[in-house]
């Protein structure tokens, strides 16, 4: 299954906030119908589907790119749905919407799809691309790279920075300190109903 193109608010009606896919709201309107819907009782099977498709829509993942995530996970030491959204978060085009650096996570895919973007001064055009600690994340020595980040961190000078990044807004630059928190998750997710889905799927 690829990748949805279709309108993002169709997806945000259904699912309900999803911070990262874009810098427009529904309007009061559209919560109504969201209310309505959220009022009709759901089975188990549909609730554990709503979450998958929210963190699938959230970061933007392919069903296979997000199932292939799941099995990393289950793989790795610790809980399998804490590692799967620390995973998630320490892609490179997630960490460039939560420094700042682009307006929503298909904007920073596109930073990084263009070349716009150094990690530790090579181009990295893989937006999937993960994260380590120590990674510096710049903006190529280009001036319209440097101007749509520009742009970006003026739409939202105020924006707080997790813990586990630093912004040099000056220097367009972000660097990784640490593995991120899960309490600094940008979506409000049961993880668990994800990682039982796909459990239950094989």
């Amino acid at each position: 299954m690829s990748r949805y193109r279709g309108p993002y608010f169709k997806k945000i009606r259904r699912l309900g906030a999803l911070p990262g896919l874009t810098k427009k709201s529904p309007g009061d309107k559209r919560k109504q119908v969201r209310k309505q819907v959220g009022s009709v009782k759901k089975s188990q099977y549909r609730i554990r589907l709503e979450e998958k498709q929210k963190l699938r829509f959230y970061y933007g993942l392919t069903e296979r790119q997000l199932l292939k995530y799941v099995r990393i996970a289950g793989k790795a030491k610790g809980p399998t749905g804490q590692v799967l959204l620390q995973l998630l978060e320490m892609r490179l085009d997630n960490i460039l919407f939560r420094l700042g650096m682009a307006p929503t996570i298909p904007g920073a895919r596109q930073l990084v799809n263009h070349r716009h973007i150094l990690v530790n001064g090579r181009i990295v055009d893989i937006p999937s691309y993960r994260c380590k600690p120590r990674d510096i994340i710049t903006a190529k020595d280009e001036q319209k790279s440097k101007a749509l980040i520009q742009n970006s961190l003026n739409s939202s000078p105020h924006k707080k920075v997790p813990s586990h990044l630093t912004l040099d807004p000056v220097q367009y630059k972000g660097l990784v300190n640490q593995i991120i928190d899960s309490n600094w998750v940008g979506l409000k997710i049961n993880e668990l109903l994800v990682v039982e889905y796909y459990s239950r799927q094989t």
